[in-house]
């Protein structure tokens, strides 16, 4: 499984996470370096997507 590697500005990622899927909160992308899997795995409960998907989801966006 490729790790997650979160760059750029994640203020910018989160804001278009929220517009793909409404549902989600601040609390649910909040970001501590290190706890990426934690992260997805709150993303995925909420949204009910595969971790891969969010994955590939987040490094579009980071580009």
């Amino acid at each position: 499984m490729d790790k997650l590697e979160i760059k750029g500005n994640w203020n910018v990622i989160k804001g278009k996470l929220k517009q793909e899927y409404g549902n989600l909160t601040d609390d649910d992308l909040t970001y501590i370096e290190g706890q990426e899997e934690e992260l997805l795995g709150r993303i995925q409960k909420k949204v009910g997507t595969e971790k891969e998907a969010l994955k590939r989801k987040i490094k579009e966006y980071q580009n």
